[in-house]
Formats: C-alpha cells, structure tokens, sequence
C-alpha cells in the first residue's frame, strides 16, 4: 500500500511540476531584474518583504555560483509576487 501511494505521488509531482514550471519565467537576470523593478510599485506589505528577502537569497547563492539555489529563491520570490514577469 505505501508503495502504492509513493508511485501516485510521485506521479502527480512529475505530472504537475512541468505545467507549473511552465507559468513561470525563466531564471535569466533580465527577468530578475524586472521583478525587482516592479517590486519598486508594490505596495508594502508582507508578501513584498517575503519577495525581497528571497532576491535577496537569489543574490547571495548567485555570488557564490550557485546557480540552481539562485534559482529556486528567484522561483519562490516570483511565486509571492504573483507575477510572470
């Protein structure tokens, strides 16, 4: 049964992640930058400071070279914003 149940969820993570994946913009620094520079006409809020917090984090693991979290923060700031960019 438990086996069962991992199959179907993994199934359904594959099945979603690249229709989800999809939406999103691509983790290029031309569109970082566009979320930054609209972030410049929201208002502040707490989902804005839970944005900049994660470019911020994007930022950082981009000065180490580290590619893949930077873009995983840049997917999660975008997520918050709520934009395609």
């Amino acid at each position: 049964m438990k086996l069962l149940v991992t199959a179907i969820t993994i199934t359904t993570a594959l099945a979603v992640s690249p229709a989800f994946a999809a939406k999103m913009a691509a983790c290029t620094s031309e569109n970082m930058a566009k979320l930054v520079t609209s972030s410049a006409t929201m208002p502040d809020t707490p989902a804005k400071a839970a944005m900049m917090k994660e470019m911020g984090a994007a930022n950082a693991a981009m000065a180490k070279g580290d590619m893949r979290g930077a873009c995983k923060s840049y997917m999660r700031a975008q997520q918050i914003s709520g934009q395609k960019s």
